[in-house]
């Protein structure tokens, strides 16, 4: 049912461009507070069942107890195509983790009490899941996730639907300081959910959680919200379910020009003259009241200077953090598209749109066993290097020592063969050379060992001639030094 299907890409916008398309508030399918149920517990133009329970404010779907199942269904099937639904809720419990999860239903008939977040599976049309428990123990919960479902598939609780998912986005959801909101629009077979975290009270601080182009969705049907807890517990409230219907400019203009809609936004105009000529009658009799009214409403009477400026100033400093927000939104877009790219390269997957329809051949890379091989190989190296580097400045050492010794007395010399020193010295140095040929000697065998020739190459021209300049520049040394002990040998014998 899905063709294509996008990696969440962030955008600083709704899914579909403002100016492209004219929405309609769906009064029918939508409650709100205050006033969310009547007095008899009902709630306009929706049925709930199972554990849910109405109030004033919010429709809690499934209290914090275990083993809770809950819904609410809008009553009328859909007489629109395109959609857009704001949902606001919260998930709230005691635990670090929570359980089962929310779930929201566009499907072509009601569902009824079952196993998928407290509604049936198999169902024909869409789910939008905010899981909050970790079934497959893959540590990647809470997790917004869409399924598209034909009316035989049956959801995979074990894997959490992971090979079944359109996109998903990893978010947290649960006891969040703001209610938690989500925008989910389907416009032209394209599904877009924008989230908001809770974490502030900003409207606009909505973030790109996925999109998928393609995607087919029965024509005409039912919204829903469900829920489940299991072992653990969570309270999910929905505090807001506001749809509205998505139109083409041309096709509202059509809508704007039926009879019906002309004759209702007539009587609305009707009214809104009617009622202006009341408040300007009312104006005219009570003059004092009026004046004093309009100096209640002036918001310039309710501010200090002081307080004008500080307004202004967090003015200028909230419409700089929006321009960042945009910012920081489209660079994330471009790693996405970037990472996606890659992905694509290294899998060998083939591009849409490609020349002649042809696939790409996958690239072939070196795998991530040789990567780790090959660095901790060079790491070896580098530590022999430093070990060779530091023996190499003890000979230097020793080797001026001696050399400024080499001027001592006649005696020493010509008595034996040396002092102790001198002989502990050179001891000194052929057990230096001796352990620098084995450090050369374990390098070469590592070397030999890694899979640096296959992938490649490990030690570089440069590297390779430091080692050797190392090595010449000891060898110089030592017969420096055997060069000066001859010839003071000689000068006092």
């Amino acid at each position: 049912m899905v063709t294509n299907a996008q990696n969440p890409t962030p955008n600083s916008s709704q899914g579909v461009a403002a100016g492209t398309i004219a929405r309609r508030f769906e009064y029918k399918y939508s409650f709100k507070s205050p006033y969310l149920a009547q007095k008899d517990g009902t709630v306009p133009f929706f049925e709930y069942s199972g554990n849910a329970i109405a109030s004033e404010e919010s429709v809690r779907i499934t209290p914090s107890l275990r083993s809770q199942k809950g819904m609410i269904w809008s009553r009328l099937v859909t007489s629109f195509d395109w959609w857009e639904v704001e949902l606001q809720f919260r998930v709230t419990g005691r635990g670090r983790i929570g359980a089962d999860g929310l779930a929201f239903w566009y499907t072509s008939t009601k569902g009824f009490e079952g196993p998928v977040f407290g509604s049936s599976d198999k169902w024909n049309g869409l789910g939008v899941f905010f899981d909050s428990f970790d079934n497959d123990n893959k540590h990647n919960n809470p997790y917004i996730m869409s399924m598209v479902n034909d009316g035989t598939k049956a959801y995979d609780h074990q894997k959490d639907g992971s090979t079944q998912q359109l996109a998903g986005c990893l978010r947290d959801f649960r006891n969040k300081p703001f209610p938690v909101r989500a925008k989910i629009e389907f416009f032209k077979n394209t599904l877009t959910v924008m989230f908001h975290n809770g974490m502030s009270n900003n409207e606009k601080e909505f973030e790109m959680c996925m999109r998928v182009e393609n995607v087919v969705l029965p024509k005409n049907g039912y919204f829903g919200i469900s829920a489940a807890t299991g072992g653990l517990a969570d309270d999910h409230d929905v505090l807001k379910l506001s749809v509205s219907s998505l139109r083409t400019l041309e096709d509202a203009k059509k809508l704007d020009d039926d009879p019906d809609s002309k004759k209702v936004l007539h009587d609305f105009e009707e009214y809104e003259k009617k009622l202006k000529e009341q408040k300007d009658q009312w104006r005219k009799d009570n003059p004092e009241e009026a004046a004093k009214k309009v100096a209640e409403d002036d918001w310039d009477n309710w501010f200090s200077e002081q307080d004008k400026e500080l307004q202004q100033i967090y003015q200028g400093q909230s419409a700089m953090r929006e321009v960042m927000t945009d910012l920081h939104r489209k660079m994330d877009e471009i790693i996405t598209r970037q990472e996606r790219t890659l992905q694509l390269v290294s899998q060998g997957k083939p591009q849409q749109g490609g020349g002649g329809g042809q696939p790409q051949i996958g690239v072939d890379t070196i795998r991530r066993d040789e990567v780790n091989a090959v660095l901790a190989n060079q790491k070896e190296i580098v530590s022999a290097s430093r070990d060779i580097k530091n023996l190499v400045s003890d000979i230097h050492g020793k080797t001026g020592q001696l050399l400024s010794r080499g001027t001592g007395s006649a005696q020493q010399v010509a008595g034996g063969g040396g002092s102790y020193q001198d002989q502990q010295a050179l001891r000194d140095i052929r057990d230096s050379v001796n352990n620098l040929k084995k450090e050369f000697s374990q390098t070469a065998q590592k070397i030999a060992s890694s899979p640096c020739p296959n992938s490649g190459g490990c030690v570089s021209t440069t590297v390779l001639v430091a080692l050797l300049g190392v090595q010449l520049f000891i060898l110089i040394s030592f017969m420096m030094y055997r060069d000066g002990k001859e010839k003071a040998a000689k000068k006092y014998y």
